[in-house]
């Protein structure tokens, strides 16, 4: 068992460290390297092995070539809170993202490598809480038939249109079934939405671009998880992720607690 800042000294001494005459490395050969997969072994779920999320990074590095210029610390915390959070970075799941934010630049001006958790990743996250049975997110369009009231008795209506072009997006929800019983639900409106996103340092680029009604539904998710009964581990992601969403850095020991727990794989 290692602290976190333990870990992050053996995963990138050169942060750590007093400056030595060695050639330093790229950030593709410290994640392809033993040491670094050793350390994702630490912290990565039993379902997932070093190597696979070693590649799934360096492929999000050469997609992104940015990341590759983004402070090492940061980088290296970023790919480790995905490990410990049990989510695989990059568009092909949704799950989350690797970005490079200009926020809270280091003494080289180099920019931040901050984690976005996806819609898909919140889903997984509260799942897991074992209290969740199900838990799904719905955009609506103006062509829908959409209909929903709070009050005494909490209701939602929502008839796709069968037309392949349903209009604009109107409304994104979340519907949780408890595994006790009972239902809970959030909506918000477009303007709900672009406001969040227009907060957002990331708001501009990245998910938000490329992937935007799978942002509003995870938007939406994220604040249905208040009122959950989700695990810690889960209510902390969502912090992390509003805390990126302000621009702010977010650093190991938003995710970690002060010691490290090794659940990673079997050897």
């Amino acid at each position: 068992m290692s602290t976190s800042s333990e870990l992050m000294a053996q995963v990138a001494p050169e942060q750590t460290a007093p400056a030595v005459p060695i050639r330093e490395q790229t950030l593709a050969q410290v994640i392809s390297g033993d040491t670094f997969k050793k350390q994702l072994a630490l912290a990565l779920p039993k379902t997932m092995t070093a190597d696979r999320m070693s590649r799934i990074v360096l492929t999000e590095i050469k997609r992104t070539p940015a990341l590759a210029k983004c402070s090492p610390a940061s980088f290296y915390g970023a790919v480790l809170q995905c490990a410990q959070l049990g989510l695989e970075p990059g568009s092909a799941l949704g799950q989350a993202y690797l970005l490079p934010f200009g926020n809270g630049k280091d003494s080289n001006g180099r920019a931040n490598c901050q984690l976005i958790i996806g819609y898909r990743g919140m889903i997984d996250l509260a799942r897991r809480s074992g209290q969740i049975q199900s838990l799904n997110a719905y955009p609506v369009y103006e062509k829908d038939e959409f209909t929903y009231e709070l009050g005494l008795h909490p209701d939602i209506k929502h008839k796709p249109s069968p037309e392949a072009d349903r209009g604009a997006l109107l409304y994104v929800y979340a519907v949780a079934n408890l595994t006790g019983g009972g239902v809970q639900f959030e909506v918000m409106s477009r303007p709900e939405i672009e406001k969040v996103r227009n907060a957002s340092k990331a708001g501009k680029s990245g998910p938000w671009v490329s992937h935007f009604e799978e942002m509003a539904k995870k938007t939406v998710i994220r604040r249905l998880f208040k009122y959950l009964p989700v695990s810690i581990e889960a209510f902390r992601a969502v912090e992390v992720d509003e805390k990126a969403d302000r621009g702010e850095a977010v650093t190991e020991q938003d995710v970690w607690d002060a010691e490290f727990v090794d659940h990673g794989i079997e050897h």
